[in-house]
């Protein structure tokens, strides 16, 4: 299939990022991918590498969301959908927190996130098309004294979100959330390691099944059916939906 649509997807090295970005290459989009290692991000991309840009970088450097959304149009001429997918977060207690940790999580969570989707959005804008699709989390709306910088960052990726699809709804412009509930990915694996560590547990399936538990549909998510979702906002939701949050939590966030 011939597909001259372009899409860049943020912390595409692993995990959700990579999973979205292979769902895309397979519906036949030109899609770039941007992460810190250039080695997992070839990876990404290597069953379909003639239709991948690939953009290693730190997008928390001065300059680099809007570098990037550059090097998009510059090799394709366009950039028809973002994905802000980068995310970062780490366990502390509340009373234990430094301010390393908000630089970096605000940093990429926030900072780069709203910076590219201004980027794409004037690109966007000037084409009078495109669709934007954040990764938000049920953390924005829970309390958690042990990841307060990732939860407070994710209840700004909302804000953003429906800032942005209304600053945008006048150029044709869709901005949307996908909120994922737990997905067994390397970071979910490191954080609730860490979680079980300062809480003293050591009975580690036990406390992994515990959490598990605390979700009404009784499992976690895979990461394909949540990049699914991920993929029919960019591609397929209809054009009148806008600063939506898609809610993928197996029903742990009912709102």
């Amino acid at each position: 299939m011939s597909e001259d649509r372009t899409v860049l997807v943020t912390g595409a090295g692993g995990g959700l990022g990579r999973e979205i970005a292979r769902l895309l290459l397979a519906r036949g989009l030109r899609v770039a991918v941007a992460d810190l290692d250039e080695d997992r991000l070839s990876e990404t991309v290597d069953a379909a590498p003639q239709r991948a840009l690939v953009l290693p970088g730190d997008l928390t450097a001065e300059g680099a969301p809007e570098a990037t959304v550059a090097a998009v149009v510059k090799r394709w001429g366009r950039i028809d959908m973002l994905v802000n997918n980068a995310g970062y977060g780490a366990i502390q207690p509340f009373l234990e927190m430094q301010r390393s940790t908000w630089d970096r999580t605000l940093g990429i969570n926030v900072i780069a996130l709203a910076l590219l989707t201004a980027a794409a959005g004037r690109q966007m804008g000037e084409a009078g098309q495109g669709r934007i699709v954040n990764i938000t989390s049920p953390a924005s709306r829970m309390t958690l004294p042990l990841y307060t910088a990732y939860a407070a960052s994710k209840a700004a990726v909302d804000a953003i979100t429906r800032s942005a699809a209304v600053a945008l709804a006048p150029y044709g412009v869709l901005v949307n959330a996908v909120a994922p509930g737990m997905m067994d990915t390397e970071m979910q694996k490191s954080t609730e390691a860490e979680i079980a560590r300062i809480e003293g547990r050591t009975d580690i399936d036990a406390f992994l099944a515990e959490r598990t538990a605390r979700i009404p549909l009784g499992r976690r998510a895979g990461v394909a059916e949540i990049a699914e979702s991920v993929v029919w906002l960019a591609l397929d939701a209809p054009a009148y939906m806008t600063a939506e949050r898609m809610n993928m939590s197996g029903g742990m966030d009912r709102d």
